[in-house]
Formats: structure tokens, C-alpha cells, sequence
């Protein structure tokens, strides 16, 4: 059941009537429970309340697979924005961005230039940028991207997925970089030549790459809303002395917002991904696909408010 839904929710996210119906009424029916509105400004306030409750942010505009110039230098100059208005309002926020927005499928050219200015506006405003992972074949180009950038920028991370088999030589070849990584599972849709088809087999993985991650002793992100995988984060903590400086657990805006405050409570490090933007029903969709479970936590999420 749980392959079939989350097959279900990848097809939804690729369905272009319901991605255009959605982003015509999508704030007039929930969307505003899983995305911080329409512009940076709608963001801001988001985040400032984030930040009152102790929760650090990591902040998106949504748009990816974008075909034209003219496009990805507009998402560009939306970054520097949302870079800018975080150091104005003096926010707890890092940004994250795709590099199919930035043009990958375009140009190297493009999206360097593109990376480069914003990253430029992240070093001046003390930001950090973290470069979203998408599907598999897009995999070897970002991580490309991110070593180039590394050895130019120390305020930039990336992000991998332990559904992909190459992930644990992956965290090895990037070692060298003492890279600062968010660890996912993964919500593509992939084929099995290139990723684990059994949820056991992911999850495994999963633990696999945060111990190999944190005992490199470097920067980790434990991206999840899996409570066994956020209890075996804190048993590796204790069972090799891990300093809590060393890593935090992120989730997405929305979803269990009530364990979100525990760990808070609890003193560890909790960072929300929170998106904003119109282009917001693939985004959803494979959250949904990623954890069906995150039907339930997104319907709370909605009465919670």
C-alpha cells in the first residue's frame, strides 16, 4: 500500500492541470499550512515566529525545471532578495535553493554565474546556502557544482539521499570537503537499477550515512519526521560523545509541529524548511510521496492553526 501511494503522490506531482489549478487557488484551500505565502515579505513574518519559538529556518522559493535565461536569473535575483531580507529582519535563516532553478539544465555557465552572485550575497550577509538534491540524473552535476563552489565558499552545503545506492561513497568522496550535508531519504521517483526499492533497505542506509557522517565529524543535517530515525540520531550522540554543535534535526513547516518544539525543549538544534512561493503542488505532492504518513501530519498541521 505504501508503494502505491507513494507512486500516487509522484504522479500527482507531475500532473501539469493540477500544478496549474493549484497555483490559481491553492492559497484559497491549505496551501498556506505547508508553504509561508507568496513572497519573501509573507516569509519573513513566518519565520520571525519560527524564531520566537527557538526554531531555526532554512528558507526556499519554489520553482524548479526552469527552461529559459531570462528565468533563472529572476530566481537568482529572488535568492539575493531572500537573502538580503533575512540580515534586514535580522532572521535565523539559511537558504536553500535547486539548481535546476539556477538554469542546470541551460548552461554550467549559467548556473555559476548564477550560484556565484548568490553566494556572494551570503558571504556579505553572513548566510548560509545549502544546495538542494533532486533526482538521479541530476545527481553527479550538483554534487560537481558543490565541489567547484566549496573550494571558493565556505557558506555552502548540499544535500544527499540514502535511497540512491552511490550515497555512501558519495559521503566518502566528499569528505575532503568537511562538507556541511542535510541527509534525506529521498522523494523522486527512481528506477531500481539506481535506488533502493524497499523502504527497509533506504532506511538502513539512512542510519548508515548519519553515523559514517557525524563520526567523519562533520556538519550533519537529519532531515526527517521518522521518529526511529531521530531516536538513532541520538543514540550515535551518546554513544560516541557527539557534540550537539555538530549536527541538528530539520523538518518541514507544517508537519509535526509539536515534536519540532520538543526536540527545542530537549536542546537540540531544530531547523524548518519552510517554502514560499506559488509553485508549491510538486513541492507538496512529493512530501506526501516521500511519507505518507505526512497525510496525517499535514492535516494536523492544518488544524493546529
Amino acid at each position: 500500500m505504501e508503494r502505491l501511494l507513494r507512486n500516487f503522490f509522484l504522479f500527482l506531482s507531475k500532473n501539469k492541470f493540477f500544478t496549474k489549478l493549484a497555483k490559481r487557488y491553492g492559497f484559497r484551500f491549505g496551501a498556506g499550512t505547508v508553504v509561508a505565502g507568496e513572497t519573501i515579505q509573507d516569509a519573513a513574518k513566518i519565520i520571525k515566529k519560527l524564531n520566537d519559538k527557538g526554531l531555526a529556518v532554512t528558507i526556499d522559493h519554489l520553482g524548479e525545471f526552469i527552461d529559459s535565461e531570462d528565468e533563472a536569473r529572476e530566481a537568482a535575483d529572488e535568492c539575493v532578495k531572500a537573502i538580503e531580507t533575512i540580515a534586514e529582519n535580522k532572521l535565523d535563516s539559511q537558504l536553500s535553493l535547486k539548481m535546476t532553478s539556477m538554469g542546470l539544465d541551460i548552461s554550467h555557465q549559467l548556473v555559476m554565474e548564477n550560484m556565484r552572485k548568490i553566494l556572494e550575497a551570503g558571504k556579505k550577509h553572513n548566510v548560509f546556502v545549502t544546495i538542494d538534491m533532486e533526482d538521479f540524473e541530476r545527481c553527479q552535476s550538483t554534487l560537481d557544482i558543490f565541489k567547484e563552489l566549496k573550494s571558493e565558499y565556505d557558506g555552502i552545503g548540499t544535500v544527499l539521499q540514502s535511497y540512491l545506492y552511490r550515497t555512501v561513497e558519495d559521503i566518502e568522496d566528499l569528505n575532503e570537503f568537511k562538507p556541511n550535508l542535510r541527509l534525506v531519504k529521498g522523494a523522486y521517483k527512481e528506477s531500481p537499477k539506481v535506488a533502493f526499492p524497499e523502504k527497509k533497505d533506504v532506511d538502513d542506509n539512512y542510519k548508515k550515512i548519519i553515523k559514517i557522517h557525524m563520526l567523519n565529524g562533520n556538519y550533519t543535517a537529519v532531515a526527517t519526521h521518522d521518529d526511529a530515525m531521530i531516536e538513532y540520531t541520538k543514540k550515535v550522540e551518546k554513544d560516541y560523545n557527539i557534540s550537539r554543535e555538530q549536527f541538528e534535526f530539520q523538518m518541514l513547516y507544517g508537519f509535526r509541529n509539536e515534536l519540532q518544539q520538543e526536540l527545542v525543549d530537549e536542546g537540540y538544534k531544530m531547523r524548518v524548511y519552510v517554502p514560499y512561493g506559488n509553485d508549491w503542488y510538486g513541492y507538496f505532492m512529493r512530501r506526501l510521496a516521500e511519507r505518507p504518513a505526512n497525510i496525517t501530519f499535514a492535516i494536523k498541521g492544518i488544524f493546529s492553526k
